[in-house]
């Protein structure tokens, strides 16, 4: 009975199994899901919805990405709009990390930039893309300032919070054994902040691709959003849809890579959880 009680009071509330209903592993489960709406996808636009104008059958969108695919002007896309999210949320990455770890421990960099990071984090991306536009062209250049410039501010806005919501008590414990104001950033601010860094890396990959697919849509020679406006003007269904997908893939791999790194950098948040 013991033993029973422990088992159970280790175990998660609310996520009780159902053998051999699911196959165990979160990878498994998200395969089914998207096994599961491809399917629900391919079935409802061959019976219910069969207007190839709003939205056509998944295997349509497989076909006319073969096509594009070999061709070669997929290829040029894909790289042109990956590398320049790339770039872009590099860029964001360095320098959202170093201004809100700068705005978290000074108090002065804090109360003059404070008005700014707010202010520009709320501009809509149709408000900023033409001005980069006109000042780098419709080069890579642009669409880089783009991505960078929406992909930071959530990065800044999480590192500060991260380092400002660090436990006292550990500030304490780094005093006590006389570590450094940078033994004290290095040891403790940065590992206990790490979480709240990733957040807004993962928060800032959706921002970064729509900064540049909508920089895309106001001057490119090639890239996604570029696929995507020439395709809606045409009414080919299938490749937009294609560019969508390609778009949402790699939002979602990237976002699952930052979480696999979370658990590297910081494996006590994956024990905390368990």
């Amino acid at each position: 009975m013991a033993e029973t009680a422990v088992k159970a009071r280790g175990r998660r509330p609310g996520r009780a199994r159902l053998p051999g209903i699911l196959p165990r592993g979160r990878g498994w489960r998200v395969l089914l899901s998207v096994l599961a709406v491809a399917g629900i996808w391919e079935v409802s636009t061959r019976t219910v919805f069969t207007n190839p104008l709003i939205i056509v059958p998944l295997s349509r969108v497989a076909e006319r990405t073969a096509a594009l695919a070999a061709s070669g002007t997929l290829w040029r896309d894909i790289y042109t709009s990956l590398a320049e999210f790339a770039l872009g949320f590099a860029i964001a990455a360095v320098v959202g990390i170093t201004v809100g770890a700068l705005m978290a421990v000074s108090d002065a960099v804090h109360d003059f930039l404070t008005v700014w990071v707010s202010a520009l984090y709320a501009t809509p991306t149709v408000a900023v893309a033409p001005i980069f536009i006109i000042w780098f062209g419709i080069g890579w250049e642009s669409k880089i300032a783009v991505a960078a410039l929406l992909a930071v501010f959530p990065i800044i806005i999480n590192t500060e919070a991260g380092i400002r919501a660090c436990d006292r008590h550990w500030l304490e414990v780094a005093r006590s054994f006389q570590a450094t104001g940078f033994q004290t950033f290095r040891m403790v601010l940065v590992p206990a902040s790490l979480p709240f860094i990733i957040a807004g890396l993962r928060l800032a990959v959706g921002r970064a691709l729509v900064g540049v697919v909508v920089a895309e849509f106001f001057g490119a020679r090639s890239g996604l959003g570029l696929l995507i406006l020439s395709s809606s003007q045409v009414f080919d269904t299938a490749a937009l849809f294609m560019a969508v997908i390609i778009l949402a893939g790699f939002g979602a791999l990237m976002v699952s890579l930052l979480s696999t790194l979370e658990r590297k950098l910081a494996p006590w948040r994956a024990h905390s959880h368990d």
